[in-house]
């Protein structure tokens, strides 16, 4: 029967003790990690969120708690009081951090009994991802994922401190609001009171944050929950995490400053690491030039070669046919990989590539005396030395080159030069290369949809210099736009907004919104923007995909607590799941099958 703490106060987190407290009498409370029964002494391991410590049980401790300590199993939640001492120099455990000393148990309280785990609750566990969700308490239990858990408890500090002594003020925007369908698909929510309508979770808080410079807040933030129905992969949710940011009266500069500031204190905060500030600054352009990806991890070279003038005409029909069509031929030199790439190796590179839309995969190795490749055969010897010397290749180098239109090399380069990356090991995994990407395009034309849409956001402003564009060049109008890379993930991104009415309806129109469209949709930020608004800018950071990186794990799910699956479920508690139709009568809805 329940008995309540019979008595016992916890005076000490199992890992807070240390040598210096040998001779206290300590409370301590959690789960027994282990248990070792040597007769006439037994050692129970006792853990909680702060670590483990090692409990003794002998004949100081009296008969009736012996006796209790008997019946200690792993995960039994127990209290013990008792009295600290230090080990012998020959039982000091290196391996956990009050590993000098030991608890002598005069008093034991075993609090509730566990049946056996469907796993052990420790470190890097090899277990099947979906049983460690369906049984997510059992699995948070594990001293990995706690350590993840404090580990973004004390990041979201950090951040809410530096935004704090910055200026900015926490305001939280509404949950439930109306729906603006662009990009991702909304949750939608249905109102019991308006019968027929719907609200929309927000996949950012977007609109609020910039009412909130109308409003004259200033400098906002928030730790913002948002939601996109959208397919997921490892690093992405349903429901994820943003640390949200505006500020009146900035520039580019500003924003990225105060953000290269409060990330460089995270990073310190968290693992000691020092963030050198200004972080690389790269062009979009410069950025899919050099890396084939707006997202380049710079830990490693590799970097593209752009061969289309030099094979412009040339012998080898794909090369010049590709160019002469307005394509592009690019390469990477993987430098001394001529005996780390076999045959074999590189048919596999080929097909990796055609992933990414690229038809195939050309390829010279340079070996002593000669060129091995399928491809010289129908080049000249000038041809080949030419494109030995743009590639800057030595003997013993593997030049790979892909032949097409510039965003389909861009993708298929950008993703092998990581996945080269992987497989050669040349990844110093040590290191954090932060840098900005700006300058993005403000538009892209969907070919589907016959029209304009917007890169980032229709509230992102054009640059000053590319305004004249917009009329006759839309899609050469460059975007007040940054995102923050890290090792090649993007960490979050941002924009000087368009503070003016009448250019945010010029955006609108571009977008191919009447004006009866923009109105019923954005209404309400066109009509404040006639009451003032001053010059803003803002970003937003995936704080999962921040942790996940503070951590070194492989997927958002491991740094939150209740993630989703693939499918957008949640294992644990078996959501979603289906509804009374009571519930569905009252929302005034019917459920049809669709085909």
């Amino acid at each position: 029967m329940q008995k309540g703490l019979a008595g016992l106060k916890r005076t000490n987190y199992c890992g807070s003790l240390t040598k210096a407290d040998a001779g206290k009498t300590v409370t301590l409370m959690g789960w027994a990690a282990k248990n070792r029964d040597l007769g006439g002494v037994i050692f129970v391991d006792l853990r909680d969120r702060s670590g483990v410590v090692q409990t003794v049980f002998n004949e100081e401790s009296g008969s009736d708690v012996f006796t209790l300590a008997e019946s200690i199993r792993s995960e039994f939640v127990i209290g013990v009081e008792g009295v600290v001492r230090e080990r012998d120099p020959q039982t000091v455990n290196p391996n956990i951090a009050t590993g000098e000393i030991e608890v002598v148990a005069s008093q034991l309280v075993v609090y509730s009994k566990s049946e056996t785990p469907p796993f052990y609750i420790e470190e890097g566990i090899d277990t099947n991802e979906q049983v460690r969700l369906k049984y997510r308490y059992l699995d948070l239990r594990r001293p990995d994922m706690q350590r993840n858990m404090l580990l973004r408890h004390k990041a979201c500090k950090i951040a809410r401190d530096y935004f704090d002594t910055n200026g900015f003020l926490e305001i939280e925007t509404p949950i439930l609001i109306k729906s603006t369908p662009e990009g991702a698909r909304d949750y939608l929510v249905p109102s019991r009171v308006h019968h027929g309508s719907f609200y929309a979770l927000p996949q950012s808080p977007q609109l609020y944050k910039q009412l909130l410079m109308v409003s004259g807040m200033d400098r906002y933030f928030q730790i913002a929950r948002c939601f996109r129905d959208e397919d997921l992969r490892a690093d992405r949710q349903p429901e994820f995490t943003q640390i949200d940011i505006e500020m009146s009266f900035v520039d580019m500069d500003d924003v990225i400053s105060i953000n290269e500031g409060m990330l460089a204190k995270m990073f310190d905060e968290t693992l000691g690491y020092k963030v050198e500030t200004p972080f690389l600054r790269l062009s979009y352009k410069e950025a899919m030039a050099r890396f084939g990806s707006d997202k380049p991890d710079t830990r490693f070279g590799l970097e593209l070669i752009n061969m289309s003038d030099v094979v412009a005409g040339c012998g080898f029909k794909v090369f010049a046919d590709v160019v002469a069509s307005g394509g592009s031929v690019r390469a990477i030199n993987v430098k001394g990989a001529a005996d780390r790439l076999s045959r074999r190796d590189l048919d596999s590179l080929v097909e990796f590539v055609k992933i990414y839309r690229a038809k195939g995969l050309a390829w010279f190795v340079v070996t002593e005396g000669e060129i091995k490749s399928p491809v010289t055969k129908f080049l000249t010897e000038e041809e080949t030395q030419a494109i030995i010397t743009r590639a800057g290749a030595e003997i013993g180098d593997v030049v790979l080159f892909v032949a097409d239109k510039d965003p389909i090399v861009f993708d298929a380069l950008g993703a092998l030069r990581c996945e080269l990356a992987k497989r050669l090991d040349l990844i110093d995994k040590s290191k954090f290369n932060f840098l900005w990407v700006t300058d993005f395009p403000l538009l892209e034309y969907d070919d589907e949809e016959k029209k304009y849409v917007a890169i980032h956001h229709p509230f992102t402003s054009p640059k000053d210099e590319d305004l004249a564009l917009l009329e006759t060049d839309p899609l050469k109008v460059r975007a007040k736009a940054y995102d923050v890379i890290l090792n090649g993930t993007e960490l979050g991104g941002g924009s000087i907004r368009i503070y003016d009415s009448q250019l945010q309806s010029k955006m609108f129109s571009l977008l191919g919104f009447s004006q009866e469209e923009a109105h019923a949709r954005f209404g309400y930020l066109l009509d404040a923007f006639k009451f003032g608004t001053p010059p803003h800018g803002g970003m937003a950071y995936g704080l999962d995909r921040l942790i996940m990186l503070l951590t070194g794990s492989s997927s958002i799910r491991d740094v939150m607590a209740f993630p989703k699956v693939q499918n957008a479920s949640e294992l644990m508690t078996n959501a979603p799941d289906t509804v009374d139709l009571k519930q569905l009568k009252e929302l005034g809805i019917k459920l049809v099958s669709v085909e």
